[in-house]
């Protein structure tokens, strides 16, 4: 009995302290740079975290990628975490330091609760992409709704 309650006490507590909320110290652009380093920089590309993509995604999430042919085709966030799986799997990820993405924002617009986020891409020291990220915020958590982006 006394080791349920140690176990119900520990699991509860790990959920408060995921659910914090954000600091109100912070400005809406500082915590959007927040979201995207800690869901998309770290989470998606050089840690394979779930709980830090779900944290700073909303689940309707949709990368918009050009085709050749004029086309526009999505690739939603729960095939991105499929993609994340398979390379957690096949030891592809976490990156090795000298793959680690960083990104270096150039602008955040913020109005009302909408939100684009422009940022170069870097893999290593290499400028890969220039992404841009369209965000919304739900309650007091910014969400990465949607992104687009250019190749170099």
């Amino acid at each position: 009995m006394k080791m349920s309650f140690v176990f119900f006490f520990a699991l509860f507590f790990c959920f408060v302290a995921q659910a914090q909320e954000p600091d109100p110290k912070l400005s809406d652009e500082e915590l959007i740079q927040q979201t995207i380093q800690t869901a998309y920089v770290d989470g998606l590309q050089n840690e394979g975290d779930t709980v830090k993509i779900n944290a700073g995604f909303h689940p309707d999430f949709d990368l918009l990628i050009p085709g050749a042919d004029g086309s526009l085709k999505k690739y939603s966030l729960s095939a991105w975490k499929e993609r994340i799986r398979a390379d957690l799997a096949s030891g592809k990820l976490p990156q090795k330091p000298e793959e680690k993405v960083s990104v270096k924002f150039l602008d955040i617009d913020v109005t009302g609760n909408a939100a684009v986020a422009k940022f170069e891409f870097y893999v290593g020291d290499k400028l890969t992409f220039v992404d841009y990220q369209f965000l919304y915020k739900y309650a007091s958590d910014w969400k990465i709704v949607s992104k687009i982006y250019y190749r170099y």
